[in-house]
């Protein structure tokens, strides 16, 4: 830990994880939990968060705070809910995601709007009305869940892969505004984990479960990025032999590897 983690001498700072649910948002609750931080957990689901909550009480305070980041009012309901109860967020973790294994012209209008609404617009909004107390403070940190779709297109998951690309644009752009605020801004660029999500989605894609990582392994390794300070953080030595090797190749190639990829498995 590093010198201001130590926050209030009760917690190496209090944590706010959206998407806490499930998946790795439940993983990393567990493994904040286990570092000994104070938790602010949030999803749609009221009876899962309760269960979490009650498991981890026995480490850490918990307070649940239920949200529908996808609704209109999302943001501004769990903000009110925070300032009522004065909990101050040292360290946001941007987790809620939505995903689906639907061409583009195929998605409905809602689903368009729940993805964008939760994966940009939620993340964005909440990041915005949070910063500004990390700043006066001096201190915070905030850990944005984004994919290893963030760094090439990816026609079977293209509005998915989008979205993502804003995630780590903006994660790098915040980490470079705030850098000497006592803020540190990390994107946490998995590639497939075994969640709720992907598995909705896992047919489609038809890749083999042990191509998939564990959601605790990629908490471990989200939770050590963010407490160290870095900035980009992709899982698994695949994932970033993957990364690499597309860094160096035309977009061309890239783009026309994921089209053949998407219609062999379509």
């Amino acid at each position: 830990m590093g010198k201001n983690d130590n926050l209030r001498g009760k917690s190496p700072g209090r944590t706010l994880i959206t998407g806490a649910s499930s998946g790795i948002g439940e993983a990393l609750a567990r493994h904040f939990a286990s570092r000994g931080h104070e938790l602010v957990l949030t999803a749609r689901r009221r009876d899962r968060l309760e269960t979490l909550a009650d498991e981890l009480r026995a480490r850490v305070n918990v307070t649940v705070i239920p949200a529908d980041l996808a609704a209109d009012q999302g943001v501004d309901s769990l903000i009110t809910e925070l300032d009522r109860a004065d909990l101050a967020i040292d360290i946001l973790v941007n987790n809620a995601g939505v995903a689906s294994s639907e061409t583009f012209q195929a998605m409905g209008e809602d689903t368009v709007d729940c993805l964008l609404s939760v994966n940009v617009l939620s993340l964005t909004r909440l990041t915005k009305c949070i910063l500004p107390g990390m700043r006066a403070r001096g201190f915070g940190r905030i850990l944005n869940v984004a994919s290893v779709a963030s760094f090439q297109p990816v026609p079977s998951l293209g509005l998915y892969a989008a979205s993502k690309a804003f995630v780590l644009s903006l994660t790098e752009s915040l980490a470079e505004e705030l850098r000497g605020s006592g803020v540190t801004v990390t994107a946490l660029c998995p590639g497939l984990t075994k969640t709720e999500m992907v598995e909705d989605i896992h047919g489609a894609l038809q890749v083999p479960a042990f191509m998939m990582a564990s959601a605790e392994a990629v908490a471990r390794e989200g939770y050590a990025a963010l407490m160290s300070g870095e900035v980009v953080r992709v899982p698994g030595l695949a994932n970033v032999a993957a990364i690499t090797w597309a860094k160096f190749q035309p977009r061309w190639l890239v783009r026309n590897l994921g089209g053949l990829a998407a219609r062999l498995t379509a």
